[in-house]
């Protein structure tokens, strides 16, 4: 397997370093210490061996790793040795207030049905083992879902994270046109329950809003693009605010199946039993994550108006019924 390179190397290089000079006994001269971590002995002379060594130590120090220098003497009276002192560099013990704790718990919960559900569940497993326990009846009643069913998220989150130029086909609006998107992502983030993508548009050549349902295909990275960086003062929320503005909320009238449809039934403004069928009017804000909700009701639900809603429940419908071999 061939070794890391570019920004891997130099952390696999600072990790080594912080592994010798943390668990040696003494300090160690850089003599010792080129011999200790792999790649400083890839160094071609003694000078390209300082230059990299020196800049390891400002880094680390800048990382607040405590880096000790101490006279040794040896060949040299003033020669000197590293390392790292284990008294400083241990994190204290981890305590949290019944308030934070609740918060906590709260994120948990947040994320339970999500993508990143075994992340959240990983870090309270760690902070389980060293003691602390989370408060899980502070916030009885209270249960936030974030959802991350869009395809792209993961993959979006991560050319996020990673700050990795990306490409992918992207739907203007409804049933609009698919045309490729190059986007420098800048930030991710949920608006009333829809998750968008911003960033530095290439071929627009300006800063651009995605919705990741309107994200057609998969994601993929753009090779040999060039490197960027996200402005210091961009804020994804407040952008999309801005772009995407405050939904007004509407009315949806639907017809529902007697003991169906019951987190309709629960956010209904008015009910009115029909027999078979219950008439509700509910409150949304966004035609497609209501059209989305419906369509998992099947025929179970039925949206009499706002006729676009109707006609996107039909377009799932049929989308669905197509991939398992039915005729539309």
């Amino acid at each position: 397997m061939s070794s890391p390179t570019g920004p891997a190397a130099k952390t696999e290089r600072l990790l080594n370093l912080v592994l010798c000079l943390l668990y040696t006994r003494r300090p160690l001269p850089k003599s010792r210490i080129r011999d200790v971590v792999p790649q400083y002995g890839d160094a071609k002379t003694d000078e390209a061996f300082d230059r990299m060594f020196e800049r390891d130590k400002d880094e680390l120090r800048e990382l607040g790793i405590p880096l000790v220098t101490e006279d040794i003497g040896g060949l040299w009276d003033d020669e000197v040795g590293y390392r790292i002192d284990q008294r400083e560099y241990a994190l204290p013990d981890v305590a949290f207030e019944p308030d934070e704790l609740a918060v906590l718990g709260l994120a948990s919960r947040t994320w339970a049905h999500a993508s990143l559900a075994g992340p959240a569940a990983q870090a309270l497993r760690k902070l389980k083992a060293s003691g602390i326990e989370r408060d899980g009846d502070s916030l009885v009643g209270i249960e936030p879902r974030l959802g991350t069913r869009e395809p792209a998220f993961e993959a979006v989150k991560n050319a996020v994270v990673a700050q990795r130029t990306i490409r992918f086909g992207y739907q203007t609006g409804g049933a609009g046109e698919v045309q490729e998107r190059r986007v420098q992502p800048w930030g991710l983030a949920s608006w009333h329950g829809r998750w968008y993508l911003t960033g530095f548009d290439l071929d627009r050549e300006a800063p651009r809003v995605f919705r990741l349902s309107r994200i057609d295909g998969a994601v993929a990275e753009v090779r040999r693009a060039e490197p960027y960086t996200v402005p210091a003062d961009h804020r994804a929320q407040e952008m999309i605010r801005t772009t995407v503005g405050e939904q007004r909320p509407r009315t949806a009238r639907v017809r529902v199946r007697a003991g169906r449809g019951h987190t309709l039934r629960r956010r209904a403004t008015t009910s009115t039993d029909m027999g078979d069928w219950t008439h509700l009017e509910v409150p949304f804000t966004d035609d497609d994550a209501l059209a989305d909700e419906v369509s998992g009701y099947g025929a179970d639900v039925v949206v009499e108006e706002p006729a676009e809603v109707r006609d996107l429940v039909v377009a799932r419908l049929r989308g669905a019924l197509a991939a398992h071999g039915g005729a539309a």
